[in-house]
């Protein structure tokens, strides 16, 4: 079931409510309905949402329980994690995926309710911080995040994107509550309004900023990994349906880990699947989903991850959305441990693949990966009119972004794509003898 929803922000969401009573017991030859929150749209949740609904696994694993029930799956679409945390400390879901900060509202929401939820694997992920981007209109005189002072900002508040703004900012020397205008709005209303120009910048997570960029609706104005903090999306269950249903919880972590590896076996594949899903360019998934994409996928709860999580307590602190959350009570690894056994050790320290270029030719079933950026653009000099899509991962953090969104820079001999102008401009001034070029001159010298 689809169900669309009026997301809260995050301060409302925090404002108390009355939770109905949670899933019943079930008895011997009963059915037991499973509720999952999930975002569609949010790509970097696909295996716990998108992607695992359409391959079915969840249901197989349910199926292979043969524990005298009968299970059925009702999956609840929204488009932030506020409104599937509100649902669950209203004992309405029972599994969720959202991002790093929903889910610290999610842990605070569920304490203050009494109703604790607990943090049981990882989605996608992005050690330096790349799934969140600012962005611009594609017009905008804007070049650097000081330009952000004085002018009106439209984010998520209590979101991922909100943290890398909040942060952003401050490292920029501007406060982020006087030194800019922040707009608490939902990413389409938000992209609407820099598309209208009511809004001079747009900090959003995945897929919007890639998605805007695609149709030519943006430019990227700050790279999230500028700032080399993970940045994640995960799955919480609530306490009292994974005590009463732990083989349930076990089975969705199973299934969830079957769809990972499907994605990284079958990116394209995969990507074309939450494409059709979603709505989605296939091309956008890619840029973060794909072989190389911006997201890294495993559902290990690593230690980086957890870290991460316990620094953006501070943030949220901050911006008065929530006090002390206990980080350590709130993750809670012993149904992913259990559920993938001896393969979680290896997950847990499965490193990321490696940054790499990459093209989608038109009607291949496959991508072609390149060593160096140029390569890349020599092939698409070569091919302008036979290829789907190409991504170059930033020379600076590594973040993948289309080869013809990017800021090129010359160096000698070398091509170098840069997300940013601001990302450019740091190396030229580093560089003497670099300068910036056209995406056409970049083709040109390449072939």
């Amino acid at each position: 079931m689809k169900r669309t929803t009026v997301a809260l922000s995050a301060a409302t969401l925090l404002l108390p409510l009355s939770a109905c009573g949670g899933s019943a017991e079930a008895g011997s030859g009963s059915t037991v309905t499973v509720t999952v929150g999930y975002q569609s749209k949010t790509i970097n949740t696909v295996t716990a949402g998108t992607l695992l609904r359409s391959l079915g696994y969840f249901e197989k694993q349910l199926n292979s329980l043969h524990d005298g029930h009968t299970y059925k799956v009702d999956w609840q679409d929204y488009a932030t994690g506020a409104p599937i945390t509100a649902q669950m400390t209203a004992g309405k879901i029972d599994i969720g995926s959202m991002g790093d900060f929903p889910l610290l509202l999610n842990a605070a929401r569920g304490k203050q309710l009494g109703r604790p939820t607990h943090l049981v694997s990882a989605t996608g992920y992005n050690l330096r911080g790349g799934l969140n981007t600012i962005v611009t209109a594609p017009d905008s005189t804007l070049t650097s995040l000081k330009d952000l002072k004085g002018k009106k900002v439209s984010t998520s508040v209590g979101s991922a994107a909100d943290g890398t703004l909040v942060r952003a900012l401050q490292r920029a020397g501007i406060d982020p509550d006087k030194g800019a205008s922040k707009l608490n709005q939902q990413p389409a209303v938000g992209a609407s309004a820099l598309s209208a120009g009511s809004v001079d910048a747009l900090s959003q997570f995945v897929a919007w900023p890639g998605l805007l960029a695609f149709q030519g609706k943006a430019k990227a104005l700050y790279d999230g990994a500028q700032l080399n903090l993970p940045t994640f999306h995960g799955v919480t269950a609530r306490e009292d349906f994974a005590r009463r249903h732990p083989a349930v919880l076990e089975a969705f972590l199973k299934a969830q880990a079957q769809a990972t590896d499907y994605l990284n076996g079958h990116p394209v594949t995969a990507a074309e699947k939450v494409a059709e899903a979603t709505g989605l360019p296939a091309e956008v998934v890619y840029l973060y989903n794909g072989a190389h994409g911006i997201a890294t996928f495993n559902p290990a709860l690593s230690p980086q991850l957890v870290s991460a999580l316990e620094q953006d307590v501070s943030v949220l602190k901050s911006a008065k959305l929530t006090g002390d959350i206990d980080v350590d009570s709130f993750v809670d690894d012993q149904y992913v441990k259990k559920a993938l056994g001896t393969s979680y050790t290896k997950r847990l320290t499965t490193p990321p693949p490696p940054a790499a270029s990459e093209v989608w030719p038109k009607g291949g079933e496959k991508t072609l990966s390149y060593k160096s950026p140029k390569q890349l653009l020599a092939y698409l000099a070569a091919h302008q009119d036979g290829v789907r899509a190409a991504y170059v991962p930033d020379a600076t953090t590594g973040t993948l972004w289309f080869a013809d969104k990017a800021v090129w820079v010359a160096d000698g001999d070398r091509l170098l794509p840069f997300v940013t102008p601001a990302a450019a401009q740091d190396y030229l001034t580093a560089h003497g003898g670099a300068r910036t070029v056209s995406y056409r001159e970049a083709l040109e010298r390449a072939s």
